[in-house]
C-alpha cells in the first residue's frame, strides 16, 4: 500500500479523497481566496495526474469535465493518484472573466513568483502544490465568449509519450502546436510533467459534446496509464483526425455574418464556408476556403469587423481519412503555436 499523499497541510490516507483549500490571497473586503483541490489517492500505487479546468475563468466546460470526472465510477478503483483542480482561477471565475483582477492572463504568467504579481503568485502556488507533484497533466480550455472549439487535444510535436497519451485520448482532432512562452503547457514540459491540452466548447457556456468527449478521454488516458481498469471506460466510436497545422479565415468586410457551415464539417478549396452582407443587403462578401481541411473551430457572432477570425481550418495529415470522418463530430514536423481565441480577434 502506497504512503499517505500530502497537499499543502492536508494528509490523505490511501483509498481516500479529500479536497484541499490552498490559501491564494485575502481580497480588499477580507474574503479569503484558495486554490481548491480534490485529491483521491488509491489504495495501490501508480503515478499521479492532475486535471486543472479554469485557468481562464470564462472556461466553465473544464469545471463541469471535471465535476463528472470525479463522480464517475472507474475512479473509486484508483490506482496512483488523481488532483482535480476543477478553478484555478476563481478570480475570473467570480467575475466571468478570461483574466485576473491585475488583468493578466493566468496562462502567460507561469512559472510565476511567489514575491511577484497577483497572477504570478498564483502561478508559482499552482506550479509549485499541483504540476510539480504530478507525473503528467490534463488541462481543460474552451474557446472564447462567441466562438466554439471541436473537441481538439494540442501536443506538442516530437514529444512521444505525449502523442501516445493524445492517442488513448482519441479526441475528435489532435492539433500539434508549439508551447507558447509563459503558458503551463512549457513549464510544466521544462519540468518533466508532460501535460495534454484539452480545447472543447465556447466561454461561459456548458456544451454536451464537448463535456462527454472530455470525460471519457481523461478516463481513456487513466486507463492507458494503468490508473483504472478498463471496464466501465468509455471506447471511442470513431478515429481521430491528425492536423499538422491550421490556418484562420477572416472576415473580409464588415457586417453580418450568414454561417453555412458548422464545425466538424470537411471543406475543399473555393468552397463558401459563409456570407458577409452589409445591413442593407446591397453588397455581400463570401469567405471561400483555400484549402482542404476540417473546420475545427468558428465564431457564433452575426456581427463582424473587417479582419475578425471566422473559421478555424486544421490542416490533416491524412487528407483522405480526414474526409472520411468529418461531419461525425458535429455536437448534434515544425508547426506554429496557436494563438488563444482572444489574441485572434
Amino acid at each position: 500500500m502506497p504512503d499517505a499523499f500530502v497537499l499543502g497541510f492536508e494528509t490523505v490516507a490511501p483509498g481516500t479523497r479529500r479536497t484541499v483549500d490552498l490559501p491564494v490571497s485575502v481580497l480588499s473586503d477580507h474574503t479569503p481566496v484558495t486554490l481548491s483541490a480534490h485529491v483521491v489517492h488509491g489504495k495501490r500505487p501508480g503515478p499521479v495526474m492532475f486535471v486543472s479546468a479554469a485557468i481562464h475563468g470564462d472556461e466553465v466546460i473544464g469545471v463541469e469535465i471535471v465535476r463528472r470526472l470525479l463522480k464517475a465510477a472507474p475512479v473509486s478503483r484508483l490506482a496512483g493518484t488523481l488532483i482535480a483542480v476543477p478553478i484555478v482561477n476563481s478570480f475570473g471565475f467570480l467575475n466571468q472573466s478570461r483574466y485576473l483582477p491585475d488583468r493578466r492572463d493566468l496562462n502567460r504568467c507561469f512559472p510565476g513568483h511567489a514575491s511577484g504579481s497577483l497572477a504570478a503568485r498564483l502561478a508559482e502556488l499552482f506550479m509549485r502544490e499541483v504540476v510539480l507533484r504530478a507525473d503528467v497533466g490534463i488541462d481543460l480550455h474552451s474557446a472564447a465568449v462567441g466562438r466554439e472549439n471541436l473537441p481538439q487535444i494540442r501536443l506538442t510535436p516530437g514529444n512521444k509519450r505525449l502523442k501516445a497519451l493524445g492517442e488513448a485520448f482519441a479526441a475528435p482532432v489532435t492539433m500539434m502546436s508549439r508551447v507558447r512562452d509563459g503558458s503551463l503547457r512549457m513549464e510544466a514540459e521544462r519540468a518533466g510533467v508532460d501535460v495534454l491540452l484539452y480545447e472543447a466548447g465556447e466561454g461561459l457556456r456548458f456544451d454536451e459534446f464537448a463535456a462527454r468527449a472530455g470525460v471519457a478521454g481523461i478516463l481513456r488516458v487513466m486507463a492507458a496509464l494503468e490508473m483504472i481498469p478498463e471496464r466501465g471506460v468509455p471506447k471511442p466510436r470513431k478515429h481521430g483526425v491528425l492536423c499538422e497545422g491550421s490556418s484562420w479565415l477572416r472576415a473580409p468586410s464588415g457586417g453580418l455574418l450568414r454561417t453555412l457551415k458548422a464545425s466538424g464539417e470537411w471543406v475543399d478549396p473555393g468552397m463558401v464556408l459563409g456570407i458577409v452582407t452589409d445591413p442593407f443587403g446591397e453588397r455581400e462578401a463570401e469567405i471561400v476556403a483555400e484549402e482542404h481541411g476540417i473546420i475545427v473551430g468558428r465564431s457564433h457572432l452575426p456581427v463582424v469587423n473587417e479582419g475578425d477570425a471566422l473559421f478555424h481550418i486544421g490542416r490533416p495529415e491524412k487528407p483522405k481519412a480526414a474526409k472520411a470522418a468529418a461531419g461525425v463530430f458535429d455536437a448534434h514536423p515544425e508547426v506554429p503555436a496557436m494563438f488563444d481565441e482572444d489574441e485572434i480577434i
